[in-house]
């Protein structure tokens, strides 16, 4: 995971397009599928008259800009904890339920429930927010994001 050094305290990069390495990630995509459409045009075509993206990716990576306005859900997972049912019917105002997270440990940053970075909780203008601390590289978080 690389370390994001250059937030400031609402976590936004000072200046920087916070999809500018998505964009990044998915220009190499491109510069590979230019590439393997060049090697079948010299080749006779794609195999067996297929488009070149079936073989690869199911979809061609043309414009980031299709996809930047799609909503996802974007959740901070303070910790887990395994009790049972009778626990749970017992819980009241009040009650403690301890995690498996320790005081001071990273949170996990999970976008569609995939873990994209870890941070640190902070308080900006009365309200919790989270320092990003270490994220994953954007060619991995398409790469996971992609499995799914």
């Amino acid at each position: 995971m690389a370390t994001d050094q250059n937030t400031d305290a609402a976590g936004a990069g000072a200046g920087d397009d916070p999809f500018a390495d998505w964009a990044e990630a998915l220009g190499e995509q491109k510069k590979v599928d230019d590439q393997q459409s060049v090697l079948d045009a010299e080749q006779g075509g794609p195999l067996s008259g297929e488009p070149a993206f079936a073989r690869g990716t199911e979809v061609p990576v043309n414009d980031i800009n299709m996809v930047l306005d799609i909503p996802v859900q974007l959740s901070v997972e303070l910790g887990r904890t395994k009790v049972p049912i009778k626990y749970i019917l017992q819980l009241a105002q009040g009650s403690v339920v301890e995690l498996d997270a320790l005081a001071g440990e990273p949170m996990d940053v999970l976008v569609n429930g995939y873990l994209i970075a870890q941070g640190e909780v902070v308080v900006v203008n009365d309200k919790f927010g989270i320092r990003l601390t270490d994220v994953v590289t954007p060619s991995e978080r398409l790469r996971r994001v992609s499995r799914g």
